[in-house]
């Protein structure tokens, strides 16, 4: 898959560079970057697997393969995460995590969500929730996501872009980042 080939080459430049990286027509946000100011340009967020760092890096992935679109990718994949902070309100760091995703799925004109095969990705499964009426997701849960089924059958209610491969996935949101573009 052309996508997650990528994965090697772009992990390391996303996680050794800047928070807040441009090239001349994509800006990239990772979480917990200040969100920029609208600019006329789509945003879009990349939801899904991430499970504590232990999915693969497909945020990166994706990110190399629409590097020559005129975007703004909101990524939650955090590289200062520290898997000891509490997943509870009063952890500071948690909260600013939480917050900052919240904001981001808000801004956004497209939303990405793609369920790893053996995650299991609970708070992706939330978001997909929060935004199922939206008509700003596109969804990827493959064969062997422990809770596809789920997945399938509310996004089939809601009438939520599912696709079957990273690469239908990528087609899907570049024509979703064109047609935000002309608008």
């Amino acid at each position: 898959m052309r996508v997650l080939a990528a994965v090697l080459m772009a992990t390391a430049a996303l996680t050794t560079g800047p928070a807040l990286a441009q090239t001349a027509a994509q800006s990239v946000v990772v979480s917990p970057q200040a969100l920029p100011a609208p600019d006329g340009r789509p945003r879009l967020f990349l939801g899904g697997s991430i499970d504590m760092g232990n999915a693969p890096d497909w945020q990166a992935a994706m990110t190399e393969a629409l590097s020559d679109m005129d975007v703004v990718v909101l990524n939650p994949r955090r590289p200062d995460w520290n898997k000891d902070w509490k997943p509870i309100a009063s952890e500071p760091e948690f909260r600013r995590q939480v917050e900052w995703e919240l904001a981001a799925l808000e801004a956004s004109d497209v939303i990405v969500i793609y369920f790893a095969p053996g995650s299991q990705s609970p708070i992706s499964l939330l978001e997909m929730g929060l935004f199922a009426r939206t008509g700003k997701l596109i969804v990827l849960a493959p064969d062997g996501f422990w809770r596809k089924g789920n997945v399938d059958i509310t996004a089939e209610f809601y009438g939520v872009k599912q696709v079957a491969t990273m690469d239908e996935l990528l087609v899907a949101v570049r024509e979703a980042l064109d047609k935000h573009s002309a608008e």
